[in-house]
């Protein structure tokens, strides 16, 4: 029993060491990296001086942490971001990781001169970007991306895995057995690996949603009973051949945009369970290092992450994004967030399972590739973001979201909503909720006080609401309790000081500022010229300039442009309005002198 007592206190240390190191996070250095650092310094290098080197234990460990975190990750993704980004992320995830593992391959090859087939093993374990990387680093980088490349660089983390673990596993064979390979294997192998992660997720996605809004049981087993079966979907397809990282994937995507009654509680433990997964892989993966070693190699590892990231990583993107017409500066955000993380370092396990010659090599340089990605990209993400201007304002959303059990084909909610200064509600009797059918307000926070409001209740700025309503009101209430908040100083710089309908016509958009409008598009109206000249689904924050104007996406209705900012540009310099009287200023200082 000492022994026991001993391992679970190690096992409490690390962890709480790692959550109060993650408060660090906050001044620059990724999250994943504080707790590979905890790791590695409880390791046989370091002052904890633990003597782990289990590979098999720590493969599975990492398999079953990657499990639930792309189940989790799978939760929260929206299905609209399906319709914005899927083509581009699928596309990123087979081609660009083919084109990335070829490339870094050939390079390692030269470099380290060593035959192909170990090079291009090599490039293919480092190609993919990691899911639990790209989420973790997004979600605490403090920006707000367009739709379309957040949601590209989300499925994109959660689809690539398929193509990395197939061209590992298929190499490594073609290693051991000194055969050759054919176009027809390759394809049979790529397709089972998808089509049956596709299929299986698909399936058993709909199975377990189906399941778990039927089911009547204790409010925290909801989230035990989709981890729970999420992970036999994750074995069930690997079994059968196909991808159980792509799948699980996919489980989690369909259970989470089925409404069941169940889903606010599965989010808020699954968040915890996906976060302990994060820290105890990261952990056991930095224990299973010995630094000293890492350090022998740390001069190619850089020269290879380097390259990663200015090479072979923007030539993927570049290549893969061709056919979608993305912008110059979204596809170089895309380029910069190929994070590496942990998938890179369990991938450099199968060779050291397998025995082969060369692996601990192999695992070293992967491991050192992940942390200059992590120090070098993961801690600017934010930084590269607002320089490429790519951060959009962001909309304040529910203050609280609670979900009520329920059979009802449309389930009531309770939601706290926050009346902000341009908000119609604010010194109102509330008439404006009166639209809302089947809507009741229960409560009012104001200040320290819990209000019961009656009839003639008058609401204030800063009042928090709690309305039981149906879900479907969710978003037109957002807005009532908002207001124009896009006319915030912040959101005014970027969007502009003026705000133009959509379906207005760009001809009278051309007379009044004198632009010059082609012969095919002078019957257009705002949007559809927009939507013409960007050649894509647009996004909020898609950008068209014109002769001094600049057109921003603001809001879009079922995917249609519905409003848009207009933006003044003096001679084509990208300032905004408050910025051009301080220039003018300047100037003129400089003429006086």
């Amino acid at each position: 029993m000492t022994d026991t007592n001993v391992i679970l206190f190690f096992v409490g240390l690390l962890l709480f060491l790692s959550v109060l190191a993650s408060s660090l996070s906050r001044f620059g250095p990724p999250l994943l990296l504080i707790f590979l650092v905890v790791g590695m310094l409880a390791g046989q290098d370091g002052p904890g001086q633990i003597d782990f080197d289990n590979v098999p234990l720590a493969f599975f460990i990492a398999n079953l942490a990657l499990a639930i975190i792309l189940l989790d990750g799978g939760l929260r993704t929206h299905i609209q971001t399906f319709r914005v980004a899927l083509w581009p992320a699928l596309s990123l995830a087979s081609v660009g990781v083919l084109v990335s593992a070829s490339l870094a391959g050939a390079f390692i090859a030269f470099w380290l001169d060593v035959d192909w087939r170990y090079g291009l093993l090599l490039g293919s374990i480092v190609a993919s970007t990691d899911a639990a990387a790209v989420f973790s680093q997004l979600r605490s980088s403090g920006v707000t991306l367009n739709q379309r490349v957040s949601a590209t660089l989300e499925i994109e983390s959660g689809t690539n895995d398929p193509m990395a673990i197939f061209l590992v596993t298929f190499l490594l064979a073609t290693i051991e057995s000194s055969e050759g390979f054919t176009a027809s294997s390759v394809a049979s192998q790529i397709t089972a690996q998808f089509g049956i992660g596709i299929v299986g997720g698909v399936v058993l996605g709909y199975g377990l949603s189906f399941l778990a809004a039927r089911m009547q049981l204790v409010e925290g087993l909801y989230a035990l009973l989709i981890a729970s079966g999420g992970l036999m979907a994750f074995t069930a397809i690997n079994q059968l051949g196909g991808s159980g990282f792509l799948g699980i994937y996919l489980v989690g995507l369909i259970v989470g945009n089925r409404r069941n009654h169940a889903s606010e509680h599965v989010f808020r433990v699954m968040d915890g369970l996906a976060w302990l997964a994060q820290a105890g892989m990261f952990l056991v993966l930095g224990l299973l290092v010995n630094p000293h070693q890492l350090w022998d190699h740390f001069g190619a590892a850089a020269l290879i992450a380097l390259f990663l990231m200015f090479v072979a990583r923007p030539v993927a993107v570049w290549l893969s994004l061709l056919p979608f017409h993305f912008p110059t500066r979204e596809q170089g955000f895309i380029a910069w967030v190929g994070l590496r993380g942990a998938v890179p370092i369990v991938l450099s396990l199968f060779p050291l399972m397998a025995d082969m010659e060369g692996a601990q090599f192999l695992f070293d340089i992967t491991f050192a590739v992940v942390l200059v990605s992590l120090v070098v990209q993961g801690s600017s993400l934010a930084w590269t973001a607002r320089w490429l201007k790519l951060e959009v304002p962001r909309e304040p959303g529910p203050a609280a979201s609670f979900g009520f059990r329920g059979t009802r084909p449309d389930p009531h909610v309770l939601l706290g909503f926050r009346i902000q200064l341009a908000s119609s509600l604010a010194a109102t009797q509330g008439e404006a909720l009166s639209r809302f059918d089947g809507l009741r307000c229960i409560a009012v926070t104001r200040g320290r006080r819990l209000i019961f409001p009656k009839p003639q209740f008058v609401y204030a700025v800063n009042d928090l609401l709690y309305l039981i309503t149906p879900e479907r009101h969710s978003d037109e209430l957002g807005k009532l309790f908002r207001g124009e908040t896009k006319h915030a100083p912040e959101a005014r710089t970027f969007f502009g000081s003026f705000t133009l309908r959509g379906d207005a016509g760009i001809s009278e958009l051309a007379e009044a500022y004198g632009l010059s409008i082609a012969d095919s598009d002078w019957d257009l109206a705002i949007a559809d010229y927009m939507r013409r000249r960007l050649k894509r689904r647009p996004v909020e924050g898609d950008v068209v300039d014109l002769e001094g104007v600049r057109l921003t996406v603001r809001t879009l209705a079922a995917g249609v442009i519905d409003t848009v900012g207009l933006r003044l540009r003096e001679n084509e310099n990208e300032e905004d309005e408050t910025e051009a009287p301080k220039r003018k200023s300047r100037r003129a200082r400089k003429r006086g002198a």
